[in-house]
């Protein structure tokens, strides 16, 4: 949920300027997710936040933005699917965009490609997305350059303990491959002590700034459970901290229980 609405609220900044913007998303997934039935179960907080957020009332612009795009992508007054990352950042593309979406797992990976088959803005690799950072990293798309972009890194965070410094890693090498680049990394969150030696390496790692988003729908008080996630955004566009801020108690409010809480900080900033 509070990945989407970073994610658009990125995706907007970029739309700000005519020249063309680049998206590589190294965990893509299937792209769309039906909220019944066998696909149901995979998105669990996401289907389910969907539906609370979807009836509740006076959402800040940026929820609304959100909700908008999740209706686009569902018949008039029913929600029968939600669009995961790719299809979000597709359907905010103009002729001139390119996304490059990533996904190794076969099933994940042929479903996307069914997705975006008749969509010619949109490469699917069934690749490793950590690779991919090395394969397509500076874009550069029929012999076009990509000065402008975002890349969006969203495990699957199985073996976490290998899996941050993993992150860490592709993002530093995103950034010296494609300086001018927005990197943004999804991140659960069990206890946030247990987050700083990870943002460590997000500290190192030389982008201008350092964004930090969270949203635990839980209290931060048992390792043993996902209590809520987060969104660190590297470069990120100017004044974004203002855009996402009214999302995040809106998104407490709505979605946690309670001794819910968020954060919005800077890691690092530039204040140049």
């Amino acid at each position: 949920m509070l990945k989407h609405v970073v994610l658009l609220a990125l995706l907007d900044a970029l739309l700000r300027k005519d020249a063309p913007f680049f998206v590589l998303d190294t965990h893509a997934g299937r792209g769309r997710y039906l909220l019944h039935g066998k696909q149901a179960g995979r998105t669990g907080e996401a289907s389910t936040g969907i539906f609370q957020l979807t009836g509740a009332r006076q959402p800040p612009p940026v929820i609304a933005r959100y909700l908008r795009a999740v209706a686009a992508d569902n018949p008039v007054d029913a929600l029968v699917a939600y669009p995961g990352s790719p299809l979000l950042a597709a359907q905010a593309m103009r002729a001139q965009d390119r996304l490059a979406a990533c996904e190794l797992q076969p099933e994940e990976a042929e479903a996307l490609k069914a997705l975006f088959d008749h969509d010619p803005r949109v490469a699917v690799h069934a690749r490793d997305g950590y690779d991919a950072v090395r394969a397509l990293l500076p874009p550069r798309v029929d012999g076009v350059r990509y000065a402008r972009g975002l890349v969006l890194v969203d495990p699957p965070y199985e073996a976490q303990d290998e899996e941050y410094p993993r992150v860490a890693k592709a993002v530093r090498e995103a950034l010296e491959r494609w300086p001018q680049a927005t990197c943004a990394i999804w991140y659960p969150v069990k206890q946030r002590r247990s987050l700083q030696p990870f943002f460590r390496k997000l500290e190192a790692i030389p982008a201008r700034s350092v964004l930090l988003a969270e949203l635990l729908v839980h209290p931060d008080d048992s390792p043993l459970r996902l209590n809520g996630s987060g969104m660190a955004i590297l470069n990120p566009p100017w004044k974004l901290d203002e855009a996402i801020a009214p999302a995040l108690p809106f998104l407490q409010r709505t979605l946690g229980q309670a001794g819910a809480s968020t954060r919005l900080e800077w890691l690092k900033r530039d204040e140049g």
